[in-house]
């Protein structure tokens, strides 16, 4: 029996932000956060351990630029998106403080919004 699809919940600007990418991106994130949602294997996602256990991120390379999706699976009730942004290479390989700053307020806004339907 399949897994229920689990819903998608957009956190901040991400559905705007996705939406603002390259068609290609958008399709290739859109098929992976689909399967992600039905709780199918995506086997290129990498764990963000500096979030904690269950965040993680989508990477997409399209006409020299580099994309990124955060999400969490570890809540309860649905699947967060985070933040959605084209990468700058400024910081190398690691992730930009800006960003890793605004996916913890958007963590915790998405834990806060897990922990409300927990009550309902």
């Amino acid at each position: 029996m399949a897994n229920p699809e689990r819903p998608l919940i957009w956190i901040g600007s991400c559905r705007a932000d996705i939406s603002a990418m390259p068609k290609v991106v958008k399709a290739s994130f859109g098929y992976r956060l689909r399967r992600i949602q039905n709780g199918l294997a995506v086997t290129d996602a990498k764990a963000l351990s500096q979030f904690g256990s269950g965040v993680l991120e989508l990477r997409e390379a399209y006409d020299t630029n580099a994309y990124r999706v955060i999400y969490v699976v570890r809540l309860k009730n649905a699947v967060y998106v985070l933040h959605a942004f084209m990468k700058k290479s400024k910081s190398g390989i690691g992730l930009p403080k800006a960003d890793a700053n605004l996916i913890r307020v958007r963590l915790l806004r998405a834990q806060a919004e897990d922990a409300e339907n927990n009550d309902a």
